[in-house]
């Protein structure tokens, strides 16, 4: 920390497709970690492959951060408005003889590459464009664009102690110099990303366990502007059910879609933070409790498993402990996008009679679409339920709710034990076959309380439909 005045931290997606999961739990564990110090967390949009981002996916990325609650002090900040800013550096490197201008072509590229390969050594960059005391370069050919290249230290290590892995040592044979700028002149990512993480004042990166082989290069870029290094932290992999790296680009889900399915951002915060960091045997905690846990320590250096059950069973808590009104206007949004019109002030008396059953807010819409869209039980459990032994007694129950003056819980319940008595029948005999025929299933919580929540009216019209 000496060579920065506080903690900044950030989080840098490339708006090349959804905010992923992985680049969330980074981002948490970034703003954790700036919140924890009373420092600043950035949000930066990189980019510059122009090809693939788009402005769909820059709007995901900031709609998954404000749904997550991952306040930014700073940006959104766009690579691509800094080209001037990037153009500038490389000009200044390459007055300083610390990045050069290369002419190759992908095909003589592709040549050094393949006889490499034949007599058996690493495919490197063999530095034919690079100015060295007493070498002679040949005439830039015509009409070729030339990339620039940086001149990276030729021996040595480069050595960082990672936030998570420790001690890490690279030599500098087993990199080369890379191109820092295109032909059109757009930087690369190792070279924005050293510019940008300098000219933020950003004291401690986290980012994933696929930027190691990066950071040497970075580090190299650092100490040849005379920036101060920040530390970094590489933080492992998320593995899928089938084992293999969660990813945007291999079956991973984005954030949004997480919300839109009824999951809480207090659940994915949740789940997301235990993927890779602990607190004790804490499983269960506030953004605002791992705010003050979470001091950089404690961060696995192992891969982690996506778990959906787990995932559920953390939602599920959250579904439960939450405002009855805040979850009544999210069942609301759940059944809008169904195609089903109902009001908070009317979900809202349900929403206790059935939470306890839900792992998300899309569960808990499933069961309060009965009352609010017409219910179809399946073929099957009509003919399993509604036999023709138990008919006559749902008719006499039908005719007794008629009767009820007074629609609640109390009378309901009368009229369901007064049809037992007179049929001769259990509860179950007779709840089950009502329970397909008003509500569409055949488990529901006690009877008189479903009952109770739907309009008279509605009840003995799906009684008198067998």
């Amino acid at each position: 920390m000496s060579s920065f005045d506080k903690i900044r931290t950030r989080i840098a997606p490339s708006p090349t497709g959804f905010l992923h999961l992985g680049t969330a739990r980074t981002a948490l564990y970034s703003w954790a970690y700036a919140r924890h110090h009373g420092g600043e967390f950035v949000l930066r949009i990189e980019d510059t492959d122009v090809a693939r981002s788009t402005q769909d996916s820059v709007d995901q990325i900031i709609a998954a951060m404000n749904w997550l609650g991952l306040s930014y002090d700073e940006g959104p900040i766009y690579q691509m408005q800094r080209l001037d800013r990037y153009q500038a550096v490389i000009d200044q490197l390459i007055a300083q003889g610390k990045a050069y201008r290369c002419y190759a072509t992908p095909e003589e590229l592709t040549e050094m590459r393949e006889a490499q390969k034949v007599r058996g050594e690493k495919t490197l960059y063999d530095r034919r464009w690079r100015p060295e005391p007493g070498k002679v370069l040949p005439t830039p050919p015509e009409g070729v664009k030339p990339v620039v290249r940086f001149a990276n230290p030729v021996e040595g290590d480069v050595t960082w102690d990672d936030v998570v892995k420790g001690p890490i040592t690279i030599n500098n044979r087993e990199i080369d110099d890379l191109i820092i700028a295109r032909t059109d002149g757009v930087p690369t990512y190792n070279f924005a990303v050293v510019v940008d993480d300098w000219d933020m004042r950003i004291s401690h990166v986290f980012r994933g366990d696929e930027h190691v082989n990066n950071t040497p290069w970075q580090i190299n870029i650092f100490n040849a502007l005379g920036a101060p290094l920040p530390s970094f932290g590489h933080l492992p992999i998320i593995l899928g059910d089938d084992g293999l790296k969660l990813s945007k680009r291999r079956g991973a889900v984005s954030v949004m879609d997480y919300a839109a399915n009824g999951y809480l951002p207090e659940g994915m915060l949740n789940y997301l933070a235990r993927l890779g960091w602990s607190h004790g045997d804490d499983e269960l905690f506030s953004a605002e409790q791992m705010v003050s846990w979470f001091d950089g320590t404690h961060l696995s250096k192992s891969p982690a498993q996506w778990d959906p059950a787990k995932l559920d069973w953390v939602n599920g808590h959250y579904v439960k402990q939450i405002d009855e009104g805040r979850l009544a206007a999210l069942v609301v949004e759940q059944l809008a996008a169904k195609g089903i019109a109902a009001t908070a002030a009317q979900v809202q008396p349900k929403v206790g009679l059935f939470k306890d059953r839900c792992a998300t807010v899309a569960a808990l819409s499933d069961w309060l679409s009965m009352y609010f869209a017409p219910v179809a039980p399946s073929a099957d459990e009509v003919a399993m339920h509604v036999t023709e032994a138990v008919r006559p007694a749902i008719t006499a129950l039908s005719s007794r709710l008629g009767a009820v003056t007074e629609w609640n819980k109390v009378n309901i319940q009368q009229a369901l034990k007064e049809t037992l008595s007179a049929a001769g029948l259990k509860m179950p005999q007779l709840a089950v076959p009502v329970r397909v025929l008003v509500c569409g299933r055949a488990q529901t919580p006690s009877l008189d309380a479903v009952l109770e929540h739907f309009d008279q009216k509605k009840v003995l019209e799906r009684l008198q439909s067998l």
